[in-house]
Protein backbone atom coordinates (compact mmCIF):
# COMPACT_ATOMS: atom_id res chain seq x y z
CA UNK A 1 0.00 0.00 0.00
CA UNK A 2 0.82 3.64 -0.89
CA UNK A 3 0.67 6.38 1.58
CA UNK A 4 0.85 9.82 -0.02
CA UNK A 5 -0.66 12.79 0.25
CA UNK A 6 -4.18 11.80 -0.91
CA UNK A 7 -4.64 8.78 2.17
CA UNK A 8 -3.47 11.41 4.49
CA UNK A 9 -5.90 13.61 3.56
CA UNK A 10 -8.36 10.28 3.31
CA UNK A 11 -7.27 9.66 6.91
CA UNK A 12 -7.70 13.18 8.07
CA UNK A 13 -11.14 13.00 7.13
CA UNK A 14 -12.05 9.79 8.59
CA UNK A 15 -10.37 11.01 11.81
CA UNK A 16 -11.70 13.95 12.16
CA UNK A 17 -7.67 14.80 12.64
CA UNK A 18 -5.83 18.08 11.30
CA UNK A 19 -2.41 17.48 10.30
CA UNK A 20 -0.18 20.62 9.76
CA UNK A 21 1.65 21.42 6.42
CA UNK A 22 4.84 21.11 7.58
CA UNK A 23 4.31 17.58 9.58
CA UNK A 24 2.72 15.96 6.37
CA UNK A 25 5.84 14.83 4.89
CA UNK A 26 6.83 13.04 8.71
CA UNK A 27 3.81 11.21 9.38
CA UNK A 28 3.55 10.12 5.26
CA UNK A 29 7.18 8.92 6.22
CA UNK A 30 6.01 7.09 9.26
CA UNK A 31 2.60 5.88 8.42
CA UNK A 32 4.40 4.31 5.38
CA UNK A 33 6.96 2.45 7.76
CA UNK A 34 4.01 1.05 9.36
CA UNK A 35 2.82 0.06 6.41
CA UNK A 36 6.05 -1.61 5.55
CA UNK A 37 6.55 -3.43 8.58
CA UNK A 38 2.97 -4.89 8.84
CA UNK A 39 3.47 -6.17 5.56
CA UNK A 40 6.25 -8.29 6.43
CA UNK A 41 3.54 -10.21 8.09
CA UNK A 42 1.98 -11.58 4.70
CA UNK A 43 5.48 -13.18 4.46
CA UNK A 44 5.39 -15.60 7.09
CA UNK A 45 4.23 -18.90 6.27
CA UNK A 46 1.34 -20.27 8.14
CA UNK A 47 0.63 -23.50 6.46
CA UNK A 48 -0.40 -26.27 8.85
CA UNK A 49 -1.35 -23.03 11.73
CA UNK A 50 -5.10 -23.83 12.40
CA UNK A 51 -6.98 -20.83 11.97
CA UNK A 52 -8.61 -20.99 15.44
CA UNK A 53 -5.11 -21.52 16.80
CA UNK A 54 -5.43 -18.27 19.75
CA UNK A 55 -9.96 -18.37 20.27
CA UNK A 56 -10.74 -20.86 22.62
CA UNK A 57 -14.71 -21.62 23.90
CA UNK A 58 -13.46 -22.08 27.56
CA UNK A 59 -14.11 -18.74 29.63
CA UNK A 60 -12.11 -17.07 31.08
CA UNK A 61 -10.81 -18.51 34.60
CA UNK A 62 -11.53 -16.47 37.49
CA UNK A 63 -8.88 -16.39 40.72
CA UNK A 64 -10.65 -15.92 44.35
CA UNK A 65 -11.21 -12.32 45.71
CA UNK A 66 -8.80 -12.50 48.70
CA UNK A 67 -8.11 -9.33 50.46
CA UNK A 68 -4.84 -8.63 51.32
CA UNK A 69 -3.81 -5.83 53.18
CA UNK A 70 -0.34 -4.82 54.48
CA UNK A 71 -1.23 -1.54 56.58
CA UNK A 72 2.88 -1.00 56.83
CA UNK A 73 2.79 0.17 52.52
CA UNK A 74 0.23 3.15 53.57
CA UNK A 75 2.26 4.38 56.20
CA UNK A 76 5.19 4.20 54.00
CA UNK A 77 3.83 6.11 51.57
CA UNK A 78 2.70 8.55 54.17
CA UNK A 79 6.03 8.77 55.61
CA UNK A 80 7.14 10.68 51.54
CA UNK A 81 4.24 12.88 51.82
CA UNK A 82 4.78 16.44 52.89
CA UNK A 83 1.71 16.44 54.75
CA UNK A 84 -1.09 13.93 55.73
CA UNK A 85 -3.17 13.17 58.53
CA UNK A 86 -5.78 10.31 59.17
CA UNK A 87 -4.17 7.94 56.22
CA UNK A 88 -4.90 10.70 54.16
CA UNK A 89 -2.55 13.25 52.05
CA UNK A 90 -2.93 16.83 52.66
CA UNK A 91 -2.80 19.06 49.76
CA UNK A 92 -3.74 22.96 49.02
CA UNK A 93 -7.34 23.76 47.71
CA UNK A 94 -7.41 24.22 44.33
CA UNK A 95 -11.19 25.17 43.35
CA UNK A 96 -12.82 27.75 44.99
Amino acid sequence: MQVDDALLTRLEKLSYLKVSDDKREEIITQLSEIVSFVDNLSELDTTGVDDNFAMSDMATPLREDIVHSNPQISEDILSHAPQSADNFFIVPKIIE
